[in-house]
C-alpha cells in the first residue's frame, strides 16, 4: 500500500495518475519488492510525506512506526523510529541506523529487515 501525507492530510495513493513517479518513489517501490514476508506482516507501506520532506517505507512494528527514509543526493539511508509522543527532550524521532548508498535494493531490504528482526521490532 502507498500513502501520501500533505498538509497533515493522509490519503491512500492508488495506481494511475495520482501515483508519484519520481526517482525516490521508484527506488522505494524497488526496495519494498525485496522485503521478506515478515516485513509485510507488519504492514510495510510506502510513504510520500511532503510535510516531513521524505519518501520512505514505513513499518508498523510492535513498538511504534519505523521508517526507512530513502535519501536524496548523496545522503545515507536512515532507519528512524517515529515516537508517538515527544520524549522528555522534545524529540519526535530517534535515528536508529544509517548506511551509505553503496548497496543495491536487495541489500537495503536485507539490512533493514535483519536490523528490525534482530532488535525485536518485528513480531
Amino acid at each position: 500500500m502507498e500513502i501520501q501525507i500533505s498538509d497533515g492530510i493522509v490519503r491512500r495513493v492508488r495506481g494511475g495518475k495520482d501515483t508519484p513517479m519520481n526517482g525516490l518513489a521508484i527506488q522505494a517501490r524497488t526496495v519494498a519488492n525485496f522485503l521478506p514476508l515478515i516485513c509485510e506482516r507488519v504492514s510495510a507501506s510506502i510513504v510520500h510525506n511532503a510535510d516531513a520532506n521524505y519518501t520512505g517505507i514505513r513499518f508498523d512494528t510492535k513498538v511504534g512506526p519505523v521508517v526507512l527514509e530513502i535519501p536524496t543526493g548523496d545522503r545515507p539511508y536512515r532507519l528512524v523510529h517515529e515516537l508517538i509522543e515527544p520524549d522528555e527532550k522534545g524529540r519526535t524521532e530517534v535515528e536508529m541506523r544509517r548506511f551509505p548508498q553503496i548497496y543495491k535494493p536487495r541489500g537495503i531490504a536485507h539490512i533493514t529487515s535483519e536490523f528490525l528482526r534482530s532488535r525485536g521490532f518485528l513480531k
